[in-house]
């Protein structure tokens, strides 16, 4: 069996702070909490050896507590967290962070892209600022947005080779309504820059939570196969998101069924190398 790093979870605890996405009776099954000792024994079953622990809401006070978990965890090597792009003192803040405990475990950051209704806010002169520092303090950036706005993600990603952008989730491709066609092209168009990656996650909540396959996320796994090559994919759970479709074992059980013919050595990538290379875990 091969390791696997698992490179993009979560956890949460509503009596330090509400998760307010977590609405109607659809997410009911995850509006409770969920803790790194609720994940271990899953990861620890499935062959996950270390992972990377992922903001979830877009407010300053929690980035430091995740790195104070990461401090206090042999699970988590590394967190994306979040901070504010547009503030004019976004390099102090990141340098902050970066003193902070747990602060070297520090490995992107991320925004709720996907909730800003200017489908170009990732093109803002502010944004690109804040992109601009990211790089330049050795983080990644990580790109949580629907279909609509891939386009945009390219145009970022070519004004700024020198960062890594990782895109969550293939971008959200619609699968329960099996629509492929205009997001494969803005897939491909965003792969075509070498400093893009993309990871094999979320992808059972964008399908029919109840009468997904395996075959049915198949074309979209391909389609990000065809596109980034394995060297440029990495496998996350998005637990405990996923739970609302699938059982953590099942998520990657799943990612390895969709990979099983590619070589020892790309599935190792694609499982582990990837994620240790991109967030220099």
């Amino acid at each position: 069996m091969t390791d696997v790093i698992d490179a993009h979870h979560h956890v949460w605890d509503l009596s330090v702070r509400d998760q307010d996405w977590i609405t109607g009776p659809q997410l009911a099954p995850i509006r409770r909490d969920f803790s790194l000792d609720d994940l271990a024994p899953e990861a620890r079953a499935a062959g996950v050896t270390a992972t990377v622990l992922v903001q979830t809401v877009t407010v300053p006070e929690e980035t430091p507590e995740l790195l104070a978990l990461a401090a206090r965890s042999e699970q988590v090597a590394g967190v994306v967290g979040w901070t504010d792009l547009t503030a004019p003192d976004i390099a102090d803040e990141l340098a902050r962070l970066r003193r902070l405990p747990g602060g070297e475990r520090l490995v992107g950051i991320r925004h709720q892209v996907q909730g800003e209704p200017d489908p170009d806010w990732l093109l803002r002169p502010d944004v690109h600022r804040g992109l601009s520092a990211v790089a330049a303090a050795g983080l990644a950036y990580d790109l949580v947005v629907l279909p609509h706005q891939l386009d945009a993600c390219a145009r970022a990603a070519a004004a700024h080779p020198e960062l890594i952008f990782v895109l969550d989730h293939l971008g959200k491709p619609r699968i329960a309504s099996g629509e492929r066609t205009s997001w494969a092209a803005h897939l491909r168009a965003l792969a075509a820059l070498p400093h893009t990656v993309a990871k094999l996650s979320g992808l059972v909540t964008e399908a029919d939570w109840t009468g997904w396959t395996p075959d049915t996320l198949r074309p979209y796994v391909d389609t990000a196969l065809d596109a980034f090559g394995p060297d440029r994919l990495m496998f996350g759970s998005d637990w405990p998101v996923c739970t609302l479709a699938a059982t953590y074992g099942q998520v990657i059980d799943t990612a390895r069924e969709l990979t099983a013919d590619l070589s020892d050595a790309d599935r190792a990538g694609l499982f582990s190398g990837t994620a240790a290379r991109v967030y220099r875990l």
